[in-house]
């Protein structure tokens, strides 16, 4: 039923997690797919090398690199023509107690997390706006809701972009842009490695979810393909829980 066809994404952090599992389905779905990636290089290739050269791109961007950023959409244009789809997910997450936490610490994660938010939007915006039409879906995360004790700059970084969303929600729709956001609770990829490599925290990570598991990659994409579809067009500053229930918040 969903079908991407003579659409083009981009798709940040698409070389593994939630971000490759988007790729995949997007490809699937009929799309054609630029994905960013910043230091998994093989992951990328192997990941490209599943599919047409004709329907895939992978591109090196550092997401605190305004030029790379533009470079990356630059790339994408050259190729397909257009971006039709954004999908931001690419995101870094670490500990960070306030009362030890760095100025620099603070500053990285904004700049990966929301600031690279920002300068995305703004150099692909030219581009949605000549075709009049557009789908911006940000992966933020149930920490932007709620807050999250002992990772204050993640949850802010996450609520900053919540915020973000829903603002160019109204700002983009007579473009025909809606502009929406998944956020999940725990998932199980490389992002969360470290933490479940503890079996005690990640059996109990799971006892809090509702449904009693910790969802896969793919159970976030499925969301982020439904909002990117004609089935979401009137889908506009939505913040879409994926979280098995675990936490319940607007």
């Amino acid at each position: 039923m969903i079908d991407l066809s003579n659409r083009v994404a981009l798709i940040t952090g698409g070389s593994r997690g939630i971000g490759a599992a988007c790729v995949k389905l997007f490809i699937q779905a009929g799309c054609k797919v630029a994905f960013t990636y910043k230091q998994a290089k093989d992951e990328a290739g192997k990941l490209a090398s599943q599919f047409n050269p004709a329907d895939v791109l992978a591109v090196k961007a550092d997401m605190e690199s305004e030029k790379e950023i533009n470079e990356c959409i630059e790339q994408t244009i050259k190729k397909f023509g257009k971006i039709d789809i954004l999908v931001h997910n690419a995101g870094i997450w670490n500990d960070g107690t306030i009362d030890k936490m760095t100025l620099e610490h603070w500053e990285e994660l904004m700049k990966v997390n929301l600031t690279s938010n920002f300068l995305l939007v703004k150099a692909v915006l030219p581009y949605m706006k000549e075709k009049k039409f557009g789908r911006i879906i940000n992966i933020s995360s149930t920490a932007g809701q709620r807050g999250e004790a002992f990772h204050s700059h993640y949850a802010a970084s996450k609520g900053g972009m919540i915020s973000f969303t829903k603002s160019l929600a109204v700002e983009l729709a007579p473009y025909n842009i809606t502009t929406n956001s998944v956020a999940p609770g725990w998932v199980d990829t490389e992002l969360n490695t470290e933490v479940f490599a503890d079996a005690e925290f990640k059996e109990n990570a799971r006892k809090g979810i509702p449904v009693g598991r910790i969802p896969l990659a793919e159970d976030i994409a499925g969301p982020v393909l439904f909002l990117a579809s004609d089935l979401a067009k009137h889908i506009n500053g939505e913040i879409l829980n994926v979280n098995g229930g675990s936490v319940l918040c607007g």
